[in-house]
């Protein structure tokens, strides 16, 4: 929150200065993204083993007796033995030493203690340590330049990162895991429980950054979709992520207008958008395009969140009822489920074919973001916002709508692209900085952000935006147009006009 020079805000969390220019949350986020790529890529770089050639060649080997494995229920441990010595080689070609310093839980069954132990047995505090300073390093520096009070900021996020931690805790407890109630979740209800008891304090809400957490993580999650997946399913698989998801979004979007007569736009498009999309990574970015309020963003996700953990479930089990092949079946999750690791879960639930599709599907969806968020700016300025009367709205307008970090996320993905296209040590480069690296750091921004959403929510905040239940039925049609619509474009893609596409991945 922002407010005039000398102003103290009325959570305490006293902004100085107002930013201007560069100096803006968005800005911020990429330049600590791409601060953390580009340290990646000059660290695993100048590392470069000298016997590189002869690693390359261990990991063609791997990959090669890894598709040699059948991929069948019978031999499903060996496929994942064969696929986990594949990226064991493949972390040798470029190894990163940054990756020892990167700190994450560990699954654990009876004592929680475990989850503080890899699985060589070696305690993962200090990792910890290392990776939460250096996040705390990097957004306190941002956060005092756009005003913020370093004294709140300080115990305000060691405060926000170990409910964090303990979010990522209990999302690793085995029976909780294998029931696919992840971390997102976890710490959405954690913040909420201290938002809606005894109210969150202030020096807590002085580091509930949520958008500079995921903004962060939208930059660092642009390295990961990379071009490349698009060649991986060719035709089909874009149709299915590219066609559906609009038809889809803007039917919501008119449904809620026109038919349910929802009182604020802003909702509706979120909701549709964190539907037809991608989850909350579409809804924060176009909660930014629209300037949807808080609630109203928190509202979207707790609904996104809900069905997620239901879809994920149900899915698989409708597939097997049904006897979808598994390459329909990973198609139809990766383009419905809101979730990326709920579509892994889901997919995994199947098995390795569909996982594979699943997540591709999904990773070529989330090319979308950039996009959907252009196309929400657009249309609020020159439609929604826009006085009759008034002279056609200039570029300039559009510009200032539009959220800066999606260029970010989209710059991240070219540059990361373009590198794996370049050869294969070239990939194996890339690979070890998103794998070693920004993939954990950005599960715990995101995770930070989900806590500093349930945070800065309370429940009766939220009630004037449930009025009638319209955002439920506007979730609940939406989402059943996005399930009939994308099973119907991934079985005409896969099974009717290219089924040599099928053929070829089932291999």
């Amino acid at each position: 929150m922002t407010v005039a020079a000398n102003t103290p805000s009325p959570d305490s969390q006293v902004v100085i200065t107002k930013p201007k220019g560069w100096n803006t949350e968005d800005w911020w986020s990429v330049g600590i993204g791409f601060f953390l790529l580009g340290v990646g890529l000059i660290v695993v770089g100048l590392n470069r083993p000298a016997d590189v050639s002869q690693r390359l060649a261990a990991w063609k080997e791997a990959k090669a007796a890894a598709k040699a494995v059948p991929n069948t229920p019978e031999t499903k441990s060996d496929k994942k033995a064969a696929d986990d010595a594949v990226k064991s080689a493949l972390k040798k070609v470029a190894p990163n030493p940054l990756a020892s310093y990167m700190g994450k839980l560990s699954e654990w069954k009876d004592s929680p203690r475990a989850a503080f132990f890899d699985k060589s047995g070696k305690f993962v505090g200090v990792p910890l340590l290392a990776t939460f300073g250096l996040m705390g390093l990097l957004f306190g520096i941002g956060s005092i330049s756009l005003g913020r009070s370093a004294a709140l900021f300080v115990p305000g996020f060691i405060g926000v990162s170990l409910l964090a931690i303990l979010s990522q805790l209990l999302a690793d407890q085995a029976v909780i895991k294998h029931y696919g109630l992840e971390y997102a979740m976890w710490a959405l209800v954690v913040g909420l429980v201290i938002s809606n008891t005894i109210g969150t304090p202030k020096f807590l809400l002085s580091a509930a950054n949520t958008e500079f957490y995921i903004k962060t993580g939208l930059v660092l999650l642009g390295a990961e979709v990379l071009f490349d997946r698009l060649l991986a399913l060719g035709l089909p698989g874009v149709f299915v992520a590219w066609v559906v998801t609009p038809i889809v979004l803007i039917t919501t979007y008119i449904f809620g207008q026109r038919v349910l007569k929802m009182e604020s736009p802003s909702l509706n498009m979120v909701i549709s958008a964190d539907m037809s999309v991608c989850g909350v990574s579409a809804a924060i970015a176009t909660a930014a395009a629209c300037k949807a309020k808080k609630e109203e963003l928190s509202l979207a996700i707790g609904l996104s969140l809900s069905f997620t953990v239901i879809m994920m479930v149900v899915m698989p089990m409708v597939i097997k009822a049904t006897g979808m092949s598994s390459v329909l079946g990973g198609a139809w999750i990766g383009g419905t489920i809101d979730s990326t690791g709920a579509v892994a879960a889901a997919g995994g639930m199947l098995d390795s074919t569909a996982l594979e599709v699943a997540a591709t599907v999904k990773m070529i969806q989330n090319i979308l973001i950039g996009a959907v968020a252009f196309g929400v700016a657009v249309y609020w300025v020159t439609c929604v916002e826009r006085n009759p009367e008034a002279p056609r709205p200039k570029f300039s307008e559009i510009w200032q709508r539009f959220p800066r970090f999606i260029l970010g996320f989209l710059l991240a993905s070219v540059v990361f692209s373009f590198l794996s296209s370049q050869g294969d040590w070239e990939a194996a480069l890339g690979n070890a900085v998103t794998d070693g690296i920004t993939k954990t750091i950005r599960g715990w921004c995101f995770c930070l952000a989900f806590v500093s959403i349930g945070l800065e929510t309370n429940f009766r905040e939220l009630q004037k935006y449930f009025a009638g239940g319209k955002p439920l039925i506007l979730y609940v049609c939406g989402q059943c147009l996005n399930l009939a619509l994308t099973l119907f474009m991934a079985w005409l893609m896969f099974e009717k006009i290219f089924p040599q596409a099928t053929a070829t991945i089932t291999q």
